[in-house]
């Protein structure tokens, strides 16, 4: 289903808010439980939690701009604030497990510091866990259902925090069947896992930021896509990119160099229609029309301008009393050399058999000019 940014923005906000409300309160009940039940592990814990309020903060704020439309100075939209956000949620992910690892070590290394925590702890440690895997699951469902990194970041953040409080769960557990370094152990793992997810999180990002291409297989169908348009002799030049929930193509097609402008321009409508219909993620496609390969061909950039040439080409024919009445001329820029095609009327020829004659000299008087190649002078 294709949401609009409104709708994108209301889904953010609404599982955004249910995590602010959910961690607030694991929060606070963490962090007493923890000062009050003796629990330095449930205590690093509620630390954890207010940093998630932290980072649905950033959520909300980046939900806020990047929904904004395109304006002067961002013709592209906003989207680019939701991958920054991505970044930043990358990152926070990271120095929340380098504090969970930090703070095992220095359990691993003061084990007879450690004081035996109140059995209730070991309730609130469980209830953290379904609630963080709880808000997991629905925050994922809905950074799936409107295609946002920045959600499946905060997912992610969600799980982490489940995670987290298992963590907790077995260390409070192991204090009292004497093994309280299970505890410090088991948070290292789970600090490695958390850091993985930021890193993963935060290069797909910066990727994004440095526009990094569309994986090779999704490229690949976008080419079949465009090939199969009607009249799409080749393509070149595809370059893509992702801006937030959204991906931008751009594309040189080869055509027929006989084709009006009109039908080309419909070409390039077709291949927009088909891209943008085909792949969801799609919403921006420019399309260039070439009559030949410009990767391969010699450049036209330095050849003169229709205006310029036809005043160099009229005054040539004017020398010959009949191809001085050539009414139309139509010019194609190819492979270096223009390609001239005129013409006239039949009443100008006495005879039939004149056509050829005349058509010879047309060539020689148009090829005086070095950058006119082919050329041809059609009767009506």
């Amino acid at each position: 289903m294709d949401l609009t940014t409104e709708q994108r923005r209301q889904e953010t906000n609404r599982i955004t808010l249910w995590g602010v409300a959910v961690n607030l309160v694991l929060a606070v009940i963490k962090t007493v439980g923890g000062i009050v039940g003796q629990s330095q592990a449930l205590l690093a814990d509620g630390i954890h939690s207010f940093s998630d309020l932290a980072s649905d903060a950033m959520v909300l704020l980046a939900v806020k701009h990047a929904g904004e439309d395109a304006d002067e100075d961002h013709p592209y939209g906003h989207a680019r604030y939701e991958t920054l956000a991505t970044v930043a949620l990358g990152i926070l992910l990271i120095g929340v497990a380098v504090g969970i690892a930090y703070d095992a070590v220095i359990r691993l290394q003061n084990p007879d510091e450690l004081a035996i925590p109140e059995l209730y702890t070991l309730i609130i440690a469980a209830i953290s866990i379904f609630s963080n895997e709880g808000l997991y699951h629905a925050t994922r469902a809905v950074a799936q259902k409107i295609r946002s990194p920045m959600l499946e970041a905060n997912a992610w953040h969600h799980r982490s925090d489940a995670v987290s409080s298992i963590v907790v769960l077995v260390g409070i557990s192991a204090t009292y069947i004497g093994y309280p370094l299970l505890d410090a152990i088991a948070a290292i793992l789970v600090a490695l896992m958390i850091s993985k997810i930021g890193l993963d999180l935060s290069k797909q990002s910066v990727q994004e930021l440095v526009d990094t291409a569309l994986e090779p297989e999704m490229v690949e169908q976008i080419k079949q896509a465009i090939l199969n348009i009607d009249d799409v002799r080749e393509l070149h030049l595809l370059r893509t990119r992702r801006m937030g929930h959204n991906a931008l193509v751009d594309v040189h097609i080869q055509v027929s160099p006989k084709l009006s402008v009109s039908e080309g321009h419909h070409i390039t409508e077709s291949v927009e229609q088909a891209l943008c219909d085909t792949f969801e993620e799609i919403n921006d496609v420019t399309v260039h029309i070439d009559p030949e390969d410009d990767e391969t061909s010699a450049s036209c950039k330095d050849l003169p301008l229709r205006s310029e040439l036809l005043l160099a080409l009229n005054h040539e024919w004017s020398k010959h009393e009949t191809l001085k009445n050539i009414d139309d001329v139509t010019l194609h820029y190819l492979d270096g050399h223009i390609c001239v095609e005129a013409s006239l009327s039949f009443k100008f020829l006495q005879h039939l058999n004149d056509a050829e004659a005349l058509q010879n000299t047309f060539d020689q008087a148009s090829k005086k000019l070095d950058y006119v190649g082919e050329t041809r002078l059609q009767f009506h």
